[in-house]
């Protein structure tokens, strides 16, 4: 249950709250930010808002197969299998900053997927930006130099 948005979704006061908390953190980390980029399909929720609130543009890490035009991809594995994520070749241009958001980080495989896209289009991440991290499972260890935030742990 500790990694179930769905009540924050649910609640505007609480759901405002949540964008405020990570708008705060973004304004008093970094100066500059050109996009704001959204992980299919949880960070879609997240992602457009906070921009909106940063006065920036939000665009998309979709899974394979979901985007028009030309588009970069990577595969990478998961627990069961292997899974691919695109994002448009012309999404963000080359030195632009972007901050990955997503609702949850857990082994860290989609969130560097995404990284390594914005690397191929020579993009610089500047953050991961998750609400819920599951420590456990050690997914921000996988991210490396990739500076990572999250507004709540869970052992």
């Amino acid at each position: 249950l500790c990694s179930d948005i769905s009540p924050l979704l649910k609640d505007p006061a609480a759901f405002r709250t949540l964008i405020d908390l990570l708008e705060d953190h973004l304004r008093t980390s970094f100066p500059k930010i050109d996009f704001i980029a959204g992980l299919d399909s949880r960070g879609f929720l997240i992602g457009p808002p906070l921009a909106q609130r940063l006065g920036i543009g939000f665009v998309l890490i979709r899974k394979k197969g979901k985007l028009p035009g030309p588009t970069e991809s990577v595969t990478y594995a998961l627990e069961y299998g292997k899974a691919e994520l695109e994002i448009q070749s012309d999404a963000v241009e080359p030195g632009q900053k972007v901050v990955i958001v997503d609702d949850l980080l857990a082994t860290g495989g989609t969130m560097c997927a995404a990284c390594e896209l914005m690397k191929r289009l020579k993009a610089e991440v500047l953050e991961c930006l998750v609400i819920i991290e599951l420590k456990l499972l050690k997914g921000s260890e996988k991210l490396k130099s990739v500076p990572f935030y999250s507004l709540l742990q869970y052992d």
